[in-house]
């Protein structure tokens, strides 16, 4: 008999192992981000990118300065492109983030902020930690948690640096980026206006989400989320926009999500509408009907760049 209990003790062991194993293989596979994204060495630039059919020539902005900073918590060196308006030195600024393997060479990402700085914007692109020229903690993206702090150490650097009072700069990001935004503005209570694009709301959700779209058993998920505590500190679960949204009160906020997008679901956008709005932030939104992840701004060039300005040029002081 204890021979048998044993035996049984020993198979359970193994088994645990043996899922903790996969889940940690598994967990990897979904965060990983590769070093060697092809968009990491794109000698796109401010001055020369493209962006689908756009035609980028309105938007191409010459001046520029590569610029480096700490992360907020001083722990990552964070890459980016300072790029003023040299006309007007008073004029408010925008943060602009990419996506998961993008950086800040993502033609579609300089799009956006040619969009900004043709209608006298500043805008400071960023590479998010461990993409592009920004420096690697683990190789992995945490949903936008530890990112976040990438996000507020280009708030901090604009302050401490630009000398930019609070009321003067903006967070927009795309799909990863989005969730970073919205999360760092959580984090920063003085944070003045966010452009979020196709990001998400529940972690959980979200994991689900991944987990189908690769053809995994939902079985992994609570697996995945222990690796992800054990390996990248907090857990996925210490963040999320939906829970950053909660935190936006009295704050305007611009959700964007395309109806078609195969990445992440425009679900996560009504999740996110719905929590500012019950919290007090000023929320505006606008649903993309059969627009693909993060795609509205080369399907709707002339509409986005309408609504993306008039967002910031409501919400944001210039100097």
């Amino acid at each position: 008999m204890v021979q048998t209990e044993i035996a049984a003790l020993a198979i359970a062991g193994l088994a645990l192992v043996a899922y903790l194993a996969l889940c940690a293989a598994l967990y990897d596979r979904i965060t990983k981000v590769p070093a060697d994204s092809p968009m990491f060495s794109s000698p796109a630039s401010p001055a020369a990118f493209s962006a689908g059919d756009a035609d980028c020539g309105p938007y191409l902005m010459d001046l520029y300065e590569e610029v480096t900073f700490p992360d907020r918590t001083g722990s990552v060196g964070i890459a980016g492109w300072w790029i003023p308006v040299v006309r007007n030195p008073g004029a408010p600024a925008v943060i602009v983030v990419h996506g998961y393997t993008a950086c800040r060479r993502d033609g579609w990402v300089l799009l956006g902020a040619g969009m900004l700085h043709r209608h006298g914007f500043a805008v400071l692109a960023i590479d998010l930690r461990n993409h592009g020229d920004s420096g690697r903690t683990g190789g992995r993206h945490t949903g936008g948690i530890r990112e976040s702090a990438d996000v507020l150490g280009a708030w901090d650097w604009l302050a401490s640096v630009q000398h930019l009072a609070p009321d003067t700069v903006g967070l927009f990001g795309i799909s990863l980026g989005a969730a970073s935004v919205v999360i760092a503005a959580g984090d920063e209570p003085r944070v003045a206006a966010v452009w979020s694009d196709s990001g998400y709301g529940d972690i959980d959700d979200a994991t689900r989400a991944e987990l189908r779209r690769n053809h995994l058993p939902p079985v992994l998920l609570p697996g995945g989320l222990l690796v992800g505590r054990l390996l990248d500190g907090p857990g996925l679960r210490a963040k999320s926009p939906l829970a950053a949204m909660a935190k936006l009160h009295g704050r305007p906020v611009f959700i964007t999500h395309g109806t078609a997008d195969t990445r992440l679901d425009v679900r996560y956008a009504d999740q996110l509408i719905e929590a500012g709005r019950a919290a007090g932030a000023l929320v505006e939104s606008w649903i993309v009907e059969g627009s693909d992840h993060a795609a509205a701004i080369v399907d709707h060039p002339a509409e986005y760049e309408a609504r993306l300005v008039d967002f910031f040029g409501r919400t944001l002081r210039a100097r």
